[in-house]
């Protein structure tokens, strides 16, 4: 008689217990018959995990075509007789390597691993059997009977077993392996929608039509729900009668939880999913925080599925969106979250009145549920875990609470603080573009966010956190909640709002170029009223600054900022005129692309509580963005600077700046200051240029007291305009004013220089000696009252002593060159009026 054996393969946490026949016995040839062998929870549509293999005793099933027309085995288990028969004189390794018993053996059931890993694994377990002693199985299911609860008339107990458990990630890596299921269902249901089709059986018939295992049924079945039923507002505020039979929850389109559970349940007994109807507590609309549940009835229903003999969670009716309390109405919103939720994310927001319920292996008490914070989907999904606190409820200390969070992948957060509200879900707004509070600092490192919170005023607030992922241009997205009470406030003074929402670098900062900063994220104390900041950078970069105080004007703010741009480091000189708190925002884009936007690469916290800059010191007006030699500057051959820095200082009331024109660039300077402070001469009698070789002598002669901006302008191109190259700042300390130098001429050219007087203001009626060198000069002359032609000498230098004059009349330095005799104005020097005279 022909004979098949079927082996069926199955992981925890439900295992087989095995019971022998007492008539079983060994004969003299070691022949081993095995008789009546039951096997438990055994079912032909489970979905086969990957986690620990359980032994199966092979089957010899007598009457085939009796097992292959038995009906399907009931929810409670299944019980099949089978018979093991080992002939004598083959040794266990032998018997489980013959072919010919064996070579029928089947898997059932659909694995969601790769192709050629389900075909190795389909076929071990079909050319696979392990042989166990009477005494081993005996022992094995006193085990089972042992660890195995009791369970609840008409359902199944969620722990049968110990075993690793399988997570979500598990069953599927993304949602994305659904898309197949997901389209079909959706056009499966507004057809059905549009027929006025109600009948559940039809309806799970065509929305599981394709679905080839289990999991992809279940799938079916939640996106049905999430798509097609709606939350009944109006039933749960008591306005209408709420609706839970099936049919009319399906007729309707909307149902409240129970409405959701429910039908979920009815539908997985249609495709022989087994399902539970779940209740508990929810932190979902009406919650309030803080309040005790002890003792309180439960407020919501969800279900939990049995797949490949584990229980799952999920939660239809949060899935499908949520509740506008505000205007009273569903929005709306698939969330795939509570799709097969892992039970230590789930009982974050989900506290069945049954402990067995919560599945996990360490169950929390109802005083933990109530006291954790509030997370919300996004807060999972995004990766983030909670550093500190672990509860909601946090009380300052000294004035300033302290919250953080870590994250797996690179996100953006912003926070908002308001008055206290009971209901969690109060009709705020759950997304969120900028910051607008001002009581706390929040800052974000490479891996984690912190949050140090400064209460305004005695009291208890909300507190809302908003995150999103960095690469994401959407609106930021409520992550998690928290209730801070404020006994005693901090005295501080206000806080700018900051709405690039972090303090310090921001994370994308090194994408955008920036390595590092001498500023961390903490608030930096401002000495003297003084301020500077370098960054780091790894290419070019241009940069612009934001200097805000809630007392300071724009216009004064931008007087109250310099930058220097390099290469390789940006710096910003800052000034405080008043005290209190100051943000400071750094913006880039790459140095060569003039068409790109800047992006905020930084937000700093300045604190200045000592002495303040004063009016008069701030920068001078018109301050260009790049300031001091640098980037600019390189690039048109300008280097080797005296000063290498954007500040300078004298004490003398004069200086001079050097370089060098590698590329014989025309050049031109500027002499500024407060345009409200007139000047008695012209500030441009305040400069003189000297030109020899390559190298540039800028000589300032500055007229009193003050903040003075000299710009420097080339042309890059010949016959082009005049483009800045860079700005310094002057610092003079000097009352004494500096006189001015001689007018300049265009014929004042390369390779003149004058080496006295160096002053363009003389004595009357005096002898004063000039020494000056013209390149090319035939005949160089002093030209007044009188004419007085300078003598050539040994060095190349016209020198000689001439009479100044009643100051009547300038004297003019004048030259000719090669064959003409016309005369051209070089310098032209002012005479001091005479006493008495007007």
């Amino acid at each position: 008689m022909s004979a098949q054996v079927a082996i069926q393969k199955f992981s925890f946490p439900f295992s087989c217990a095995a019971r022998l026949s007492q008539q079983d016995e060994v004969t003299q040839k070691g022949c081993a018959q095995v008789k009546a062998l039951e096997i438990h929870d055994l079912r032909d549509n489970r979905i086969l995990g990957e986690a620990g293999p359980v032994a199966v005793i092979g089957a010899l099933v007598k009457n085939e075509k009796r097992a292959q027309g038995s009906p399907k085995p009931p929810p409670g288990g299944v019980t099949m007789a089978a018979r093991l028969l080992v002939c004598a004189g083959a040794s266990q390794s032998a018997a489980t390597s013959r072919p010919s018993a064996f070579e029928k053996l089947t898997v059932e059931g659909e694995d969601q691993r790769p192709a050629a890993k389900r075909q190795l694994s389909s076929e071990s377990a079909a050319r696979t059997i392990t042989v166990v002693k009477k005494s081993a199985v005996r022992k094995e299911a006193e085990e089972h009977r042992h660890l195995k609860p009791k369970a609840h008339p008409g359902q199944r107990a969620p722990h049968l077993a110990a075993g690793k458990r399988r997570r979500r990630k598990d069953l599927f890596t993304n949602s994305e392996v659904f898309d197949r299921v997901d389209s079909h269902v959706v056009r499966a249901g507004a057809e059905l929608k549009v027929k006025c089709v109600y009948d559940v059986k039809t309806i799970v018939q065509s929305i599981t039509h394709g679905a080839r295992n289990e999991l992809e049924r279940l799938r079916a079945i939640w996106i049905w729900l999430c798509q097609n039923i709606e939350y009944d507002v109006s039933g749960y505020l008591g306005r209408s009668e709420k609706l839970t039979a099936p049919e009319e929850v399906i007729a309707a389109g909307r149902g409240v939880c129970c409405g959701y559970s429910s039908l979920c349940s009815e539908m997985c007994r249609e495709v022989g999913i087994e399902c539970q109807e779940v209740p508990g507590h929810s932190k979902g609309v009406g919650y309030l925080q803080g309040q005790s549940l002890k003792n309180v009835k439960s407020d919501h229903l969800w279900n939990s599925v049995l797949l490949g003999g584990q229980w799952f969670l999920l939660d239809a009716c949060w899935g499908a969106g949520r509740v506008d309390v505000q205007n009273e109405s569903f929005v709306k919103r698939f969330d795939d979250f509570y799709f097969l939720t892992d039970p230590e994310e789930f009982v974050e927001s989900h506290f069945p009145d049954e402990e067995k319920w919560q599945l996990l292996d360490a169950p929390i008490p109802l005083e933990e549920f109530e006291r954790r914070v509030f997370k919300t989907s996004a807060f999972f999904t995004m990766g983030l875990r909670l550093i500190q606190p672990q509860h909601f409820h946090i009380v300052t200390d000294d004035g300033e609470a302290n919250l953080s969070l870590s994250f797996s992948r690179p996100a953006t957060f912003t926070y908002e603080i308001t008055q206290h509200q009971d209901l969690l879900h109060c009709g705020a707004p759950e997304q969120k573009d900028s910051s607008n509070s001002s009581f706390g600092l929040l800052t974000v490192s490479h891996r984690s966010m912190k949050l140090q919170l400064l209460p305004p005023a005695s009291g208890v607030y909300d507190v809302k956190v908003f995150a999103r992922p960095e690469t994401a241009t959407t609106s930021l997205i409520w992550v998690c909640s928290f209730t801070v009470e404020c006994p005693i406030p901090r005295a501080t003074e206000e806080i700018p709002e900051n709405p690039f929402l972090s303090w310090g670098l921001q994370p994308a900062a090194g994408a955008l170029g920036v390595a590092g900063s001498s500023q961390g994220s903490k608030a930096a104390e401002v000495e003297e009223g003084v301020f500077q900041l370098a960054l780091k950078t790894s290419r070019p970069l241009m940069v612009l600054c934001e200097l805000v105080h809630p007392g300071l004007e724009a216009t004064v703010a931008r007087r109250c900022l310099a930058t220097q741009i390099q290469p390789d480091v940006l710096t910003c000189h800052v000034l405080c005129p008043v005290r209190g708190f100051y943000r400071l925002s750094v913006f880039v884009r790459d140095y060569e692309k003039t068409e790109a936007k800047f992006q905020n690469a930084g937000n700093f916290l300045l604190h200045c509580k000592g002495k303040v800059v004063g009016p008069e010191e701030l920068y001078p007006p018109n301050l260009g963005s790049a300031c001091g030699p640098g980037t600019r500057t390189l690039e048109a051959g300008l280097s080797k600077f005296s000063h290498t820095t954007a500040l300078l200082s004298t004490q003398q009331g004069k200086c001079n700046v050097t370089f060098h024109n590698q590329r014989d660039l025309e050049l031109h300077t500027v002499l500024s200051r407060d345009e409200n402070k007139p000047a008695a001469v012209p500030l441009s009698r305040q400069l003189f240029c000297t030109y020899t070789d390559s190298k540039v002598t800028v000589s300032v002669s500055l007229p009193d007291a003050g903040v003075y901006r000299l710009g420097l302008y080339a042309k890059i191109t010949p016959g082009g305009d005049f483009s800045p190259m860079c700005d310094f700042v002057l610092r003079n300390s000097c009352d004494q004013p500096g006189p001015p130098f001689p007018s300049v001429y265009s014929a004042w050219r390369k390779g003149c220089v004058l080496f006295e007087p160096r002053t363009g203001l003389l004595e009357p009626l005096a002898w004063v000696r000039f020494r000056v060198r013209v390149p090319g000069a035939q005949r160089v002359s002093m030209m007044g009252e009188t004419r007085t032609d300078l003598k050539l000498n040994k060095s190349r230098v016209w020198e000689g002593e001439v009479f100044s004059g009643n100051g009547l009349q300038p004297l003019k330095l004048a030259a000719a060159t090669g064959e003409s005799s016309d005369m051209a104005v070089l310098l032209t020097f002012d005479i001091k009026q005479l006493e008495g005279e007007v």
